[in-house]
């Protein structure tokens, strides 16, 4: 058997119970041992504000259409953030007690197929904890930087850090996903990153990491313009990563950036966009706005930059800030049993977290 994580409703989260299948020739069988929650995407669904819920998807037209909703209560299986050691294994693929990387959703134990379930073992010197980054999230905010190199170099891009290398950087948003874009620019050499946010303590999490922090607030549009020129009339970022799914944190991306810069957006918008003035700092600045999503790196580049050389490039950032980053990035240890209590909490606002993991034992982890 297997607990699984059930949003039955708006506000209502609950553990329900799941008859495993049998471990088939070829599979695996994997008891969780980290589930990082996504307090973005998985909070929609809490909330009742993801447009799944509300509208039909069509993959072949890439529209939401007015209908049945493509997703209805209770939502199962969400989560993407999954590690989990290897108790049985009938494949060479991989061995019986290793740890592995993937995204089932929040449950306790799962069957794989390594013929359809991406997977990533983790290597021995790796935090387990931080182990939740590998399968997706990590390359999620990798993407957002290849993003950013295929846009100066097109299919030339030979390195993730090639959009940022030497180049003033602002990151907007200091959730898991800006802190990690940030973190990923500093090690791929840009000459300045500065994270921008509303609240004091994330600002303070981004500081401990190693970025320069603004207020948002404070008019960072103006300070930057001001510290950051490039020539007469050409003052700014020379890329913006838009990592909070808010309408003016999208309007004040635009702003910092300078004449014909780029904005790399990885954030997901559940709301209109009234703060944003397309006729004002896009329209004169002649800016360029991008979509960078996992499910797309860029054209052309599929081929070199698949999903398992994102996760690589994760591998090797949380091998040279893993300490830092668990230190300030993994907020919230719980366990298993108090999953729904934090989603609620989280969703309702009672409870504020950067990274809250389910753990399987969160006495071992010191939480």
């Amino acid at each position: 058997m297997s607990t699984i994580l059930s949003i039955e409703g708006p506000g209502q989260v609950s553990l329900v119970e799941e008859k495993l299948p049998d471990l088939p020739d070829g599979g695996f069988m994997v008891a969780t041992t980290h589930s990082g929650v996504s307090a973005g995407t998985e909070l929609t669904y809490v909330k009742g504000t993801n447009p799944y819920l509300s509208s039909t998807w069509d993959p072949s037209l890439g529209l939401f259409l007015e209908g049945a909703p493509s997703v209805g209560y209770p939502v199962r299986g969400i989560g993407y953030m999954q590690v989990g050691l290897v108790v049985e294994t009938r494949t060479r693929a991989v061995q019986e007690g290793a740890l592995v990387a993937m995204a089932y959703g929040h449950r306790t134990a799962y069957v794989a197929d390594p013929m359809t379930d991406r997977f990533v073992e983790l290597p021995e010197d790796l935090d387990p904890v931080l182990g939740v980054y590998v399968a997706h999230m990590g390359p999620i905010c990798a993407n957002g930087l290849l993003h950013a190199a295929h846009d100066l170099h097109g299919p030339a891009v030979r390195h993730l850090g090639d959009g940022v290398r030497g180049r003033r950087v602002v990151v907007v948003g200091a959730g898991v996903v800006g802190l990690l874009t940030a973190c990923f620019a500093m090690s791929c050499g840009a000459a300045e990153v500065v994270v921008v946010d509303e609240t004091p303590a994330r600002l303070a999490t981004a500081e401990a990491l190693g970025a320069g922090v603004l207020a948002a607030d404070d008019d960072p549009a103006v300070t930057l313009k001001r510290r950051w020129r490039h020539g007469p009339g050409d003052r700014g970022a020379d890329v913006v990563f838009q990592c909070r799914g808010q309408a003016r944190a999208l309007g004040l991306g635009l702003k910092l950036l300078r004449p014909q810069g780029t904005l790399v957006d990885l954030a997901f918008y559940t709301q209109g966009a009234q703060e944003v003035r397309l006729g004002e700092e896009f329209h004169h600045n002649g800016l360029t706005l991008r979509c960078a999503q996992i499910g797309r790196v860029p054209r052309g580049l599929a081929h070199a930059w698949d999903r398992e050389r994102l996760s690589h490039e994760t591998i090797t950032l949380l091998r040279e800030r893993g300490r830092s980053l668990r230190e300030h990035l993994i907020t919230d240890l719980v366990g298993f049993a108090d999953a729904p209590e934090l989603l609620t909490d989280l969703a309702a606002r009672r409870r504020h977290a950067i990274q809250a993991v389910l753990c399987d034992h969160v006495e071992d982890e010191g939480g």
